[in-house]
């Protein structure tokens, strides 16, 4: 009987031993899976770092989270608006509407922005009018917007928690947290920071794999030349690979203004009239351009800066023409601009996979 107590007491301690031996293999759930944004070579060349908030870094988890919410018309009241309505991948992530049409047949009243390289908005304003500050905020209020969405986010909330699939992959992106506006805007911003364009013609021929035409050289001369396209100023050089300065300009489109702009955000009447300026990348893909989509072709665009400039109180310095009603281009110098600025797009950026549903 002693020898069957020692027997039973030897194997309880064995038991024992294999339960603590095998707590410590026991595999603990990973979090989420950093993915870095891969940075263009012509973005690393003039050592330009993205924006990448410390409380929302880029993983695989929150980008699928972000996209799938991207294209989901969840969002909206009646379940007809995604964000990709208005910023359709085709369209370089912009609509080729003059302006946007919401969930109630309103129309908006400025011409949707385009989305790429928005890791790089330095000053981290965004919209036309820079009412928001950080790509985080800028995604969650389109929600709420009378003339987009029409929802709100209780509503989108308690959708997602509900919804056969949105739980789990919440949780996959940001573990236990309950699902929130906090948590959707983030994935969102995560996916819209992927969005990278930095594959057009002029890329490769400023990293020496392509050569320019005679016409496309020539557009590039006169886009630096303060005497002809003088467009620099605003747009940058090809040492910025933006093509943007993210400021905003009265650029002298009108000698009153219907719509403030920035005006409006900031309550300074020397603000009236200025718009974020925009980056030339896939202006190929991005008509109705300027703020109210007013100009149909990059050939109205030209025109306006050459011979249609309207002063006003507080038209940009930089319009140093105005007076004379712009550049006063020759017809040659106008195609060869054009051709230029064509050469800025990015074909591959519309077909990526990562980037459509």
């Amino acid at each position: 009987m002693k020898t069957f107590y020692k027997l039973l007491l030897l194997g309880y301690i064995i038991l024992g031993c294999s339960n603590d031996s095998s707590e410590e293999y026991v595999d603990i759930p990973a979090g989420p899976t950093p993915s870095p944004l891969n940075i263009p070579q012509i973005f690393e060349n003039q050592l330009i770092d993205p924006i990448i908030p410390a409380d929302n870094p880029q993983t695989e988890e929150g980008i699928a989270l972000g996209k799938k919410l991207f294209f989901d018309p969840i969002l909206s009241l009646d379940f007809s608006q995604a964000c990709a309505s208005c910023h359709m991948p085709q369209n370089s992530f912009t609509d080729s509407n003059t302006f946007s049409t919401g969930v109630n047949g309103d129309l908006g009243i400025r011409n949707s922005m385009p989305l790429f390289n928005l890791a790089w908005n330095f000053d981290e304003h965004f919209f036309w009018d820079g009412r928001s500050f950080g790509l985080e905020h800028q995604a969650s209020l389109p929600v709420e917007d009378p003339t987009e969405m029409a929802n709100t986010w209780e509503t989108v909330v308690d959708r997602l928690i509900n919804h056969p699939e949105y739980p789990e992959l919440f949780q996959a992106a940001f573990g236990n947290a309950p699902i929130s506006r906090n948590l959707a805007t983030k994935a969102l911003a995560q996916f819209e920071r992927t969005l990278i364009s930095a594959n057009s013609k002029f890329d490769n021929y400023f990293l020496g794999t392509a050569s320019l035409t005679p016409q496309e050289q020539n557009g590039l001369a006169v886009f630096m030349d303060e005497d002809r396209g003088d467009c620099f100023h605003c747009h940058g050089n090809p040492n910025n690979p933006l093509w943007t300065d993210n400021a905003f300009h009265n650029n002298a489109l009108d000698s009153t203004f219907s719509d403030n702009g920035l005006g409006d955000i900031t309550g300074d009447p020397a603000d009236n009239g200025k718009f974020k300026t925009p980056s030339l990348r896939n202006l190929a893909y991005t008509a109705p351009y300027m703020h109210d989509g007013r100009f149909a072709t990059l050939d109205e665009v030209i025109n306006h800066y050459s011979e249609g400039l309207q002063n006003s109180p507080t038209v940009d310095p930089l319009m140093k023409t105005v007076n004379q009603g712009g550049v006063q281009l020759t017809e040659q110098d106008k195609a060869d601009l054009k051709a230029f600025l064509l050469s800025l797009s990015d074909p591959t950026f519309l077909n990526n996979p990562d980037f459509i549903p």
